[in-house]
């Protein structure tokens, strides 16, 4: 059964990954993200790709509730949604100036990048949301678990949404998860950060010596949406090469 997939972040990395993984099987998917020509050329190529007209796209900064509302009204226009993937965010405040005001801008930034985008999106399209089938499968982080404070943080907080929402849905027959990834290479989120210093680094944390690749996540993700994974909900998902046990 062809199925509507909304994937916010979805031009780059992870979310473009995704996206092409769902389109694979032949899904109507709408990416959402803050850049027109990035989303553009995304959905030709994964359109090209697979020779038919899959996917289409949304820009938004689904931090803005005005915009993030008409996102949700222009995918409404087309029905029912059967999948959220909500992959949009990053660590956009690395660092502060060490005062009040600092501290409180680089937290308010990333809890805004990473949770008000996923929360806002998914609220608004919840009246839209199959029933019962529907997933949501929220982006979380290793940072959730061990930092750094304010991305980690914001990342934790999307794990107490994931449950409450997994809470409220269930009798619905919709499920409710998280991904939580460790290092992926190619993706946005390093930036110039990522030089060869900081990748071994990140790697030498991994029990099997490589990193992580969006494909990888994206196929969690998949599983987690897919109508098979009906008994999995309220849980995160670490995929993170061995970086950390037991969680």
């Amino acid at each position: 059964m062809t199925r509507r997939v909304v994937v916010s972040g979805g031009g780059t990395g992870i979310g473009l990954a995704t996206a092409a993984a769902f389109a694979a099987d032949g899904d109507q998917v709408v990416i959402i993200g803050r850049r027109t020509e990035v989303l553009k050329e995304a959905a030709a190529k994964l359109n090209t790709a697979h020779s038919a007209d899959l996917v289409s796209f949304a820009t938004a900064d689904l931090s803005d509730a005005t915009q993030a509302q008409a996102a949700v009204e222009a995918v409404a226009l087309h029905g029912p949604v059967d999948v959220i993937v909500t992959n949009a965010g990053g660590n956009v405040a690395w660092g502060d100036d060490g005062t009040p005001a600092g501290v409180a801008e680089a937290y308010r930034a990333n809890f805004e990048a990473n949770v008000i985008t996923a929360v806002l999106l998914t609220e608004g399209l919840l009246p839209y949301l199959r029933r019962p089938g529907g997933r949501i499968v929220h982006l979380s982080s290793i940072a959730a678990l061990r930092g750094p404070g304010s991305y980690g943080g914001a990342k934790a907080a999307l794990h107490a949404y994931t449950y409450e929402l997994a809470q409220r849905l269930g009798g619905d027959g919709v499920t409710v998860n998280a991904v939580a990834p460790g290092y992926v290479e190619d993706t946005e989120f390093f930036g110039g950060r990522a030089t060869p210093e900081f990748v071994k680094s990140r790697v030498d944390q991994t029990l099997v010596g490589r990193p992580g690749t969006p494909a990888e996540v994206a196929t969690a993700i998949k599983y987690l949406a897919s109508p098979e994974a009906g008994y999995l909900t309220g849980q995160i998902l670490h995929l993170n090469g061995g970086a950390m046990l037991g969680r």
